[in-house]
């Protein structure tokens, strides 16, 4: 068959920021492939670590006692899962597990099976939109003052009666506040305590959580590019991230905690769970994260218990922001937990346990 030759179409809008960004992760994972052997050689090195304490963990699904699917205003499905308490007692609140960016309700594994394990309290925990199980925008972006709304949609169908303890890292740790900001009456009646995890109140230009402190100095015009880079090159983006794994692999382990040495299953967990969101998502949450701001919404905090807990290594909200928080919240407990990065509850669990057994005792 003969090959003849192709008369070249003209480029459409699409078409050129489609080539752009093939061309930008093209050169991208050029540049990173000179260094995957290596980078292979290492990750299998760090992970043939004979001293891993979770080396047998079996991470994922926990057991559960109900799954609900939940579908909001715009369409997306909210995978919610309850733990009922094999031994409840009088008035212990029930604990809602609200997760972070990038990442799913396995974030809090170690606490969820601390608390299971005790079977005095009611456990509700979910995936964020476009996480975990949970189901994906059709367009637009993510916005905290949704995620607030989705939270106070889970409550109301997962735990409409009884006290109510929020535990949330990280963006989850903002979707609290922003449901403070929409919902301050819920804080005091319902909401009777609240931990928040390695999060910000809004000082979001000291992050080095990369992407959105950029952006949040760069402005609007880049996150039009970014979104529509996504649009066109997603799927191109994704690929460009399932083939170099294993740099995926040494950044989390590197930027999410701060154990010289942290457990390989542990950065594995993480990575999996990153890796699972896709660049689509990501990107569609950056505009919402880069202009955080809810200070003033932990005014309705005040009056209730609050226990913050930050890891003294954590890169991505570095304690200054969990400083600002207290400062803002004198009466708060606050727990800084020596040599730990930004996962906290999971490479340090049995820390963060204590802490947590503390507070949920002393309500």
């Amino acid at each position: 068959m003969s090959r003849g030759f192709r008369v070249p179409r003209p480029r459409t809008a699409a078409g050129k920021v489609a080539g752009v960004v093939g061309a930008a992760v093209g050169v991208a994972a050029a540049g990173l492939a000179a260094g995957v052997v290596s980078e292979r050689v290492l990750v299998r090195r760090l992970k043939s670590d004979p001293t891993d304490p979770y080396a047998h963990e079996v991470f994922g699904r926990q057991r559960y006692d109900e799954a609900r699917t939940l579908e909001m205003p715009d369409g997306t499905d909210i995978h919610v899962e309850v733990v009922e308490p094999t031994r409840p007692v009088a008035g212990h609140p029930t604990v809602v597990l609200v997760h972070g960016f990038c990442l799913d309700m396995g974030t809090f594994h170690f606490q969820r099976e601390m608390l299971a394990a005790r079977g005095d309290y009611r456990i509700v925990a979910y995936d964020q939109p476009g996480h975990g199980s949970s189901g994906r925008l059709e367009t637009g972006e993510y916005d905290l003052a949704t995620l607030g709304r989705t939270l106070r949609r889970v409550i109301d169908e997962v735990a409409p009666e009884g006290p109510l303890v929020l535990v949330g890292h990280s963006m989850g740790g903002m979707t609290i506040m922003a449901l403070a900001e929409l919902y301050p009456e819920l804080f005091g009646d319902r909401v009777v305590g609240t931990v928040l995890m390695a999060t910000s109140g809004g000082l979001l230009a000291e992050t080095k959580l990369v992407a959105p402190a950029l952006l949040g100095r760069v402005g609007a015009p880049v996150l039009y590019m970014m979104s529509n880079a996504t649009r066109y090159g997603g799927t191109v983006i994704d690929k460009a991230r399932k083939s170099t794994s294993n740099v995926a692999w040494l950044l989390t382990r590197r930027y999410g905690f701060g154990t010289e040495r942290p457990s390989p299953a542990l950065v594995s967990y993480v990575e999996t769970m990153n890796s699972r969101t896709s660049a689509d998502t990501v990107t569609r949450y950056l505009r919402t994260l880069a202009t955080h701001s809810r200070f003033p919404a932990l005014a309705a905090l005040a009056g209730t218990p609050v226990l913050v807990i930050v890891g003294d290594k954590d890169m991505i909200t570095p304690v200054t922001h969990s400083e600002e928080i207290v400062r803002r919240l004198p009466h708060a407990e606050f727990v800084k937990i020596h040599d730990s990065g930004h996962v906290v509850m999971l490479e340090h669990a049995d820390e963060v346990n204590a802490a947590l057994e503390r507070f949920l005792e002393s309500l």
